[in-house]
């Protein structure tokens, strides 16, 4: 039909098993706007829980009335037809005001084609033209989960009257667990924002890497070591202000708690698939009197919602990647794969296991 296109979308057919969906798409209703895709961030953490067949939503269903899951109620099931949440799209047509054809937007609909957004309903994001557009993939989603956790130590200290970004951490010692994307750009935030870092990661190409950025860069056991060697106030009080926590293992949520100084808090960004039964509350966590935070991105901390919206923390991060582009395109994307060619990747990603950081795929 006129004005109607189809649309592919990848996801994972059964476990181990990516494909493209298909489904046909209308033209954009008034106060709506059509995209073309550009480039699509992969969200290792959260989408290979989907081919890995581990992700709850697989096996429970979240009650958001009250709060749980409910066990045996799976509210996800094979085939899954849409995964991601780190796109970026150019305008092809609009009929929403303040939003013109050829624009480039970051935004947050999957690893599909196009899409037919409302920016009544989702968060669009202008990207500036002194930004790479492949950047765009960390506006809408990724980088507002690290400013999120940024945000949470700021809490942490001064409550409801945040005034800007990472005021908690200027002149605090502090460690980031993980090398991810997540960590790295958590790392990034906090360094800036005039914070002492060391960033934790086993991976030796991924410590070399934060290396590049500019981020002090150990294993684990070296990092909680050097907190309690090197940071101290006086006495026994020993240990990193904050640790923020990206990696998704309990063993290291062990480490973080052990780096902190008596009264410390963990911010953790991770999302642990397999629980933590590594993480031990009988030992420092319980005779240091610490804090472990969730600084999940599904809310800023209490009192602060009204002035620290997804937008802001959006904003926030492109002032970071003006500072950082840079690098973060050198250093960080390390993987630009054509969307036709993303099943076969994702299967050899799962088999083989190489190093990797942010994986793009690009629809250009």
């Amino acid at each position: 039909m006129p004005d109607h296109r189809t649309i592919r979308s990848l996801g994972v057919e059964t476990p181990g098993r990516p494909y493209f969906f298909s489904y046909e798409e209308g033209p954009p209703s008034d106060g709506q706007i059509r995209l073309d895709a550009l480039y699509s961030g992969f969200s290792a953490g959260t989408e290979l829980t989907f081919l890995k067949d581990t992700n709850p939503y697989l096996r429970s269903r979240w009650d958001g009335e009250r709060g749980v899951f409910v066990e045996g109620e799976p509210s996800a099931r094979f085939p899954v037809p849409f995964l991601g949440y780190m796109e970026v799209g150019r305008i092809t047509e609009s009929r929403a005001d303040g939003f013109r054809a050829g624009d480039v937007v970051a935004a947050s609909y999957g690893h599909k084609s196009g899409h037919t957004a409302d920016p009544f309903h989702e968060l669009l994001v202008a990207m500036p033209d002194g930004i790479d557009p492949m950047l765009g993939i960390f506006v809408a989603q990724m980088g507002p989960i690290a400013a999120n956790g940024i945000l949470h130590a700021d809490a942490e200290i001064f409550g409801p009257d945040v005034r800007h970004l990472g005021e908690s951490l200027d002149g605090r010692p502090v460690v980031v667990v993980g090398g991810g994307t997540v960590g790295l750009l958590t790392a990034l935030f906090a360094q800036d924002a005039g914070a002492e870092i060391i960033l934790a990661e086993p991976s030796a190409w991924r410590r070399e890497k934060a290396e590049a950025l500019g981020v002090r860069a150990m294993t684990e056991d070296q990092a909680w070591q050097h907190a309690k060697a090197r940071w101290h106030k006086g006495g026994r009080d020993r240990g990193a202000d904050f640790v923020f926590q990206t990696r998704a293992r309990s063993e290291s949520l062990h480490d973080a708690l052990r780096a902190l100084r008596p009264q410390g808090t963990v911010i953790d960004l991770a999302f642990y698939q397999g629980g933590a039964d590594r993480t031990r509350l009988g030992e420092e966590f319980h005779h240091n009197g610490l804090s472990l935070r969730c600084a999940q991105i599904g809310r800023v901390p209490r009192g602060l919602a009204h002035l620290w919206d997804r937008p802001r923390l959006s904003a926030e991060t492109l002032m970071l990647l003006e500072r950082h582009g840079e690098g973060i395109r050198r250093e960080m994307i390390t993987h630009v794969v054509p969307i036709d060619e993303a099943p076969t990747f994702l299967t050899r990603l799962v088999s083989d296991r190489p190093e990797f950081l942010q994986i793009v795929f690009s629809f250009e």
